[in-house]
Protein backbone atom coordinates (compact mmCIF):
# COMPACT_ATOMS: atom_id res chain seq x y z
CA UNK A 1 0.00 0.00 0.00
CA UNK A 2 1.39 3.23 -1.18
CA UNK A 3 1.62 6.08 1.74
CA UNK A 4 -0.18 9.13 1.05
CA UNK A 5 0.86 12.93 2.28
CA UNK A 6 -1.38 14.37 4.51
CA UNK A 7 -2.54 17.23 1.87
CA UNK A 8 -4.03 14.02 0.10
CA UNK A 9 -5.86 12.63 3.13
CA UNK A 10 -7.84 16.25 3.30
CA UNK A 11 -8.35 16.68 -0.32
CA UNK A 12 -10.06 12.74 -0.20
CA UNK A 13 -11.85 13.93 3.00
CA UNK A 14 -13.27 17.38 1.63
CA UNK A 15 -14.40 15.42 -1.91
CA UNK A 16 -16.20 12.64 -0.40
CA UNK A 17 -17.95 15.25 1.82
CA UNK A 18 -18.85 17.63 -0.76
CA UNK A 19 -20.09 14.11 -2.78
CA UNK A 20 -22.45 13.26 0.14
CA UNK A 21 -23.84 16.88 0.86
CA UNK A 22 -24.35 16.89 -2.90
CA UNK A 23 -26.02 13.47 -3.41
CA UNK A 24 -28.13 14.43 0.07
CA UNK A 25 -29.44 17.66 -1.70
CA UNK A 26 -30.30 16.08 -4.72
CA UNK A 27 -31.98 13.05 -3.18
CA UNK A 28 -34.33 15.09 -0.92
CA UNK A 29 -33.30 18.64 -1.01
CA UNK A 30 -31.19 18.82 2.62
CA UNK A 31 -28.23 20.47 3.19
CA UNK A 32 -25.75 19.44 5.20
CA UNK A 33 -24.83 21.48 8.07
CA UNK A 34 -21.52 19.38 9.97
CA UNK A 35 -18.78 17.61 8.83
CA UNK A 36 -20.15 14.16 9.89
CA UNK A 37 -19.90 12.12 6.84
CA UNK A 38 -16.30 13.24 6.21
CA UNK A 39 -15.66 12.69 10.31
CA UNK A 40 -16.72 8.98 9.46
CA UNK A 41 -14.75 8.96 6.48
CA UNK A 42 -11.61 9.24 8.12
CA UNK A 43 -12.11 7.24 10.93
CA UNK A 44 -13.21 4.22 8.71
CA UNK A 45 -9.40 4.45 7.79
CA UNK A 46 -8.80 3.48 11.03
CA UNK A 47 -11.07 0.94 12.09
CA UNK A 48 -13.75 0.35 14.80
CA UNK A 49 -12.49 1.50 17.64
CA UNK A 50 -12.20 4.77 15.68
CA UNK A 51 -15.47 4.61 14.62
CA UNK A 52 -17.03 4.22 18.04
CA UNK A 53 -14.22 7.11 18.91
CA UNK A 54 -15.78 9.22 16.64
CA UNK A 55 -19.55 8.90 17.43
CA UNK A 56 -18.50 9.16 20.92
CA UNK A 57 -17.89 12.84 19.92
CA UNK A 58 -20.24 13.39 17.70
CA UNK A 59 -22.86 13.01 20.09
CA UNK A 60 -21.42 14.83 22.73
CA UNK A 61 -21.77 17.89 19.71
CA UNK A 62 -25.23 16.85 18.45
CA UNK A 63 -26.85 16.68 21.91
CA UNK A 64 -26.47 20.18 22.19
CA UNK A 65 -28.19 20.75 18.71
CA UNK A 66 -30.85 18.99 17.47
CA UNK A 67 -30.24 20.13 13.98
CA UNK A 68 -26.95 18.12 14.24
CA UNK A 69 -28.52 15.32 16.32
CA UNK A 70 -30.44 14.99 13.11
CA UNK A 71 -27.59 15.28 10.60
CA UNK A 72 -25.96 12.42 12.75
CA UNK A 73 -28.60 9.88 12.47
CA UNK A 74 -29.44 10.58 9.00
CA UNK A 75 -25.34 10.17 8.06
CA UNK A 76 -25.25 6.97 10.30
CA UNK A 77 -28.14 5.10 8.19
CA UNK A 78 -26.32 6.28 4.78
CA UNK A 79 -22.66 4.88 6.49
CA UNK A 80 -24.56 1.69 7.21
CA UNK A 81 -26.00 1.35 3.71
CA UNK A 82 -22.11 2.87 2.35
CA UNK A 83 -20.83 -0.54 4.33
CA UNK A 84 -23.58 -2.81 3.04
CA UNK A 85 -23.14 -1.95 -0.58
CA UNK A 86 -19.29 -3.01 -0.24
CA UNK A 87 -20.08 -6.00 1.64
CA UNK A 88 -18.25 -4.97 4.85
CA UNK A 89 -20.59 -6.95 7.43
CA UNK A 90 -18.89 -5.77 10.37
CA UNK A 91 -18.72 -2.29 9.53
CA UNK A 92 -22.60 -2.54 8.48
CA UNK A 93 -23.39 -4.09 11.68
CA UNK A 94 -21.00 -1.06 13.68
CA UNK A 95 -23.31 1.36 11.97
CA UNK A 96 -26.30 -0.28 12.21
CA UNK A 97 -25.88 -0.08 16.19
CA UNK A 98 -24.30 3.23 16.19
CA UNK A 99 -27.42 4.96 13.84
CA UNK A 100 -29.93 2.74 16.86
CA UNK A 101 -28.10 4.38 19.18
CA UNK A 102 -28.60 7.78 18.06
CA UNK A 103 -32.07 6.96 16.66
CA UNK A 104 -33.25 6.54 20.35
CA UNK A 105 -31.48 9.60 21.74
CA UNK A 106 -33.13 11.98 19.57
CA UNK A 107 -36.78 9.80 20.09
CA UNK A 108 -36.73 10.24 23.92
CA UNK A 109 -35.16 13.73 24.19
CA UNK A 110 -36.28 15.70 21.76
CA UNK A 111 -39.66 17.71 22.15
CA UNK A 112 -41.66 19.82 20.36
CA UNK A 113 -40.50 21.63 17.35
CA UNK A 114 -36.70 20.15 17.41
CA UNK A 115 -38.53 16.46 17.62
CA UNK A 116 -40.98 17.63 14.78
CA UNK A 117 -37.58 18.77 12.44
CA UNK A 118 -35.86 15.60 13.45
CA UNK A 119 -39.12 13.72 12.64
CA UNK A 120 -39.80 15.20 8.95
CA UNK A 121 -36.12 15.42 8.33
CA UNK A 122 -35.60 11.75 8.88
CA UNK A 123 -38.92 10.51 7.02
Amino acid sequence: MQAITLNQAMQSVARAQAAYTAQVKAENGYQTITTFWGDFHIADAFGAKAVRDTYRRAMAYAKTDYKAMTELVLVLNHRIWFHYGRGDQKMTALYDELWRKAQSWGRTHLKGEEFAYFYNTLD
